[in-house]
């Protein structure tokens, strides 16, 4: 461990939150302290994480007190504070400014932040930098169906639609809420968006070209982005396999790490134009129809699949830390060339959903020459913690009950 005393302050309970707190763990051998809204069975019973429920801390207000309190508790120690959600992430961009100087809060100013989180608004970044969106119509209340026609649209049905502010949208819950949704016609179409707007949400929401191909056509790309706005990680994997659950849909389940060199230096160049700092997550669509690479969004924060980079040996906590504490020259950008295997789920789902087989007979590949991690599988946290083992086993088991049920 470094002779600066640190420590780690993650907001979330989630399998984000707990990748993080496993990286802190890995790199300097200590414990992340998490403070969320509810417990989530992805960080009991840890060695890597001890959790702290605080029922409004979606509040700023009180999230600004637990991060001055956690802070004047360990005044000796600089606090990293990380948030795991969307919401949290932003939530922190809110009150970076007014943290106690001993606290580091990576991230953006919230004037940039809402150029980006906003999804039409981000688009409009998209045309001005030539990075390849799907086709998009945008509405900002229920319409009729002969309003959602495909001469209306531009493009053909089948459609995906989804909110433009996700941090919104889910503030809003209504029964058979999804995070993304697909209409076959106009009429279904409308449905959707009468029940997203019925609900009092108050963004716009998108319809967007549905571009063709299964799980097996999606991609990823983390950065990590210094205090000075020079991209110094990159690291892109080719998703094998995503969650289906109505709630989880999207979250990706498999992916091996690629080089892109194109889309690669592509995103350098937006991220350091725009003043970006701290960690850009961005999904990815290949389109077969023209061989182009389409970007669907920008996550302000490290994904939910984080652990996939820290497992091709780009440590999540470390970027951090050496940029932000240590003030350490992080040297020229290294962008990842070597092949390996993440999953969240047991390889036994990813061996038989995964519609790719190129991918499955790779995954298989890798994992019997040891390039493969699992989010949940540590040895140091499994070890002589048997609550721990046991959620481990069932966690992963249900696993092959969902696919079963929702993955077509």
């Amino acid at each position: 461990m470094a002779d600066k005393k640190f420590m780690s302050m993650l907001i979330g309970a989630d399998m984000n939150c707990y990748t993080v707190a496993r990286a802190f763990y890995e790199q300097y051998g200590i414990k992340s302290h998490a403070f969320g809204r509810w417990a989530m069975g992805d960080t009991m019973y840890s060695k890597f994480v001890d959790f702290t429920q605080v029922a409004d801390i979606d509040n700023p207000e009180t999230l600004l007190k637990k991060v001055t309190e956690f802070a004047a508790a360990n005044s000796d120690a600089t606090i990293v504070v990380m948030g795991c959600t969307d919401d949290y992430a932003s939530l922190l961009m809110d009150i970076k400014d007014k943290a106690p100087a001993n606290c580091v809060l990576p991230y953006i100013t919230p004037e940039l932040r809402d150029k980006l989180v906003n999804k039409a608004d981000f688009y409009k970044l998209c045309d001005k930098y030539a990075m390849p969106y799907p086709k998009t119509f945008l509405a900002n209340s229920a319409l009729e169906a002969k309003q959602l026609t495909e001469e209306k649209l531009a493009f053909k049905y089948p459609i995906i639609i989804k909110p433009s502010s996700s941090i919104l949208y889910w503030k809003h819950s209504f029964d058979g809420m999804k995070k993304v949704y697909v209409a076959k016609t106009p009429d279904e179409a409308a449905k959707i968006l009468g029940e997203i707007y019925a609900s009092g949400y108050p963004d716009i929401v998108i319809l967007q070209d549905m571009i063709p191909g299964d799980d097996s056509y999606m991609h990823v790309l983390t950065a990590y982005v210094d205090k000075n706005s020079k991209v110094k990680m990159m690291c892109m994997g080719h998703v094998g396999l995503e969650e289906h659950t109505p709630k989880a849909l999207g979250n990706h389940a498999a992916i091996i790490t690629e080089y892109n060199e194109h889309i690669m230096n592509k995103l350098k160049s937006f991220l350091e134009d725009i003043g970006y700092t701290g960690y850009a997550n961005f999904d990815i669509k290949f389109d077969l129809r023209d061989g182009s690479y389409r970007i669907f969004e920008i996550n302000l924060r490290q994904g939910r699949s984080n652990y996939y980079v820290t497992g091709a040996g780009y440590n999540i906590a470390k970027y951090v830390v050496e940029d932000r504490v240590l003030g350490k020259d992080l040297g020229d950008c290294v962008m990842n060339k070597e092949e390996h295997y993440w999953h969240s789920v047991p390889n036994g789902v990813v061996y038989k959903f995964v519609k790719d087989k190129e991918f499955v007979e790779k995954a298989k590949k890798l994992a019997a020459a040891g390039k493969e991690t699992c989010s949940f599988n540590s040895p140091a946290d499994l070890r002589l913690n048997p609550k721990r083992f046991a959620y481990y086993l069932i966690h992963m088991q249900r696993y092959y009950k969902k696919f079963k049920t929702y993955y077509k």
